[in-house]
């Protein structure tokens, strides 16, 4: 059966074609200052995409829903959010000598020295800054690594996204739609002593394992912790910001798995471990923080 694709999906669709192929041809500053304008264009018609990252950011902040101070950080929020778009449409064929110089980064010895190791490493990351060119420069300092994307509509996009991220020199399982053995294949990567990144803050799936987040429960992706649990791999948190115009990224040490207890209590105590490295850097970093949709159970709406 064909895809059914809607107006709505063939515009961003063609937006997302068109950045690849323009921005890079464009001057850099300029175009900043438009994605900037637009970000603010955003901003300020409070969709509900807006409204719900200014919900998000008051749990993390404490600021009071229409707050002044709220407005503001959430406005800092959208122009992040669009750097984070202006960003991957110029990645492709920036310099990645410029790219790694540019990027500062604290603990990058736990990738380093874990890998030479002969361990594996699963870097788990909140959707912050620019993750893309965070892996641009994991791939830029030799380490290569396995992801998994979420499928996105249309499938033209999805594509899209793939071409882009592989060119970057990632390798990319689709989250569905795939052969169903993206699991077993991270397994494989990491026993073998190779890298595995995965988003790790929201649940896109319906066996999440429940933490404390902020003071209230959500649901976080079982992947990162299992695969730490199963296979042996060194877990690593790793934290994603921007940093004037430059990057940064926190590479937080291993955290332990419990040496006591079930498979499920295991994960579970790993799983709390790393929402609470998360909470730490994404306070530190509130405007970088891209979550625009509903994360908390008591956000979620009754299914």
């Amino acid at each position: 059966m064909s895809e059914k694709v809607s107006f709505g999906d063939r515009v961003v669709a063609a937006g997302f074609a068109a950045g690849w192929k323009l921005v890079p041809l464009l001057p850099h500053r300029p175009t900043a200052a438009v994605f900037r304008f637009l970000a603010d264009r955003v901003w300020s018609r409070r969709g509900k995409s807006v409204r719900r990252l200014e919900s998000n950011l008051s749990r993390v902040t404490g600021l009071q829903v229409g707050s002044p101070e709220l407005r503001e950080l959430t406005r800092a929020g959208m122009r992040s959010y669009f750097r984070y778009f202006h960003e991957i449409f110029r990645l492709p064929s920036m310099d990645r000598g410029e790219l790694v110089r540019r990027t500062h980064v604290i603990g990058a010895e736990h990738v380093h020295d874990t890998v030479a190791a002969g361990r594996g490493v699963v870097l788990a990351l909140p959707h912050m800054g620019n993750w893309d060119q965070a892996g641009a420069w994991l791939v830029g300092v030799g380490h290569p690594f396995t992801t998994v994307a979420e499928r996105l509509k249309p499938e033209s996009l999805f594509h899209r996204y793939v071409a882009f991220r592989e060119g970057l020199g990632m390798e990319v399982l689709p989250l569905t739609g795939g052969d169903g053995h993206n699991f077993g294949t991270l397994a494989t990567r990491v026993r073998k002593g190779g890298v595995v990144c995965l988003p790790a803050e929201r649940d896109l799936t319906k066996s999440g394992i429940e933490v404390s987040f902020f003071g209230a429960a959500t649901k976080y992706p079982a992947g990162p912790p299992l695969l730490a649990v199963q296979t042996g791999a060194a877990l690593l948190p790793a934290i994603v910001y921007f940093e004037g115009d430059d990057w940064g990224i926190h590479i937080h040490p291993e955290l332990p798995v419990p040496a006591e207890g079930t498979r499920q209590e295991k994960v579970a105590a790993v799983a709390q471990g790393l929402a609470d490295v998360f909470e730490k850097g994404i306070s530190e970093h509130p405007e970088d923080w891209h979550m625009l949709q509903r994360l908390w159970l008591d956000d979620l709406e009754p299914r």
